[in-house]
Parts: C-alpha cells; sequence; structure tokens
C-alpha cells in the first residue's frame, strides 16, 4: 500500500486502502500497522487534523483492530 508522509510528531506516513477499509499508519520508529474496517472518513478526518497524532490517538488507536506488519 502506498503511503503519504504526514507532518507528525509520532506518526510518519499513512496509507489508505478504500475498497479494503485498511489504514495503515507508519510510525517515527519505523513499526507500520495496519487498522481494519476504517471508514473513508476517518481516513479523511485524519488526513485533515491540525494534529494527526491526537487525531490518531483519539479516534483510531483503541477503536479499530490493528496488525503489525512491521
Amino acid at each position: 500500500m502506498q503511503r503519504e508522509a504526514v507532518k507528525s510528531s509520532n506518526l510518519k506516513a499513512v496509507g489508505y486502502d478504500k475498497r479494503m477499509l485498511v489504514l495503515e499508519i507508519e510510525f517515527d520508529t519505523g513499526s507500520v500497522y495496519q487498522y481494519a474496517n476504517v471508514p473513508e472518513a476517518v481516513h479523511v478526518g485524519l488526513k485533515a487534523a491540525p494534529s494527526e497524532g491526537r487525531f490518531f490517538a483519539a479516534r483510531i488507536k483503541d477503536s479499530y483492530r490493528c496488525t503489525r506488519i512491521r
């Protein structure tokens, strides 16, 4: 999945597969996680948020099943 860089203190890049509803996040540590069943509106909200890190913590982190892929 192609990821786009974001300006965040703890997130490095974000990708989204709208067909599969999978959000992929690469963290500054190098870890990459995929979050399942994430609506496109949540991805859009993340990209538009003044702080992607805060949005992630509040709306994504404990709300969707995730798998570490790296």
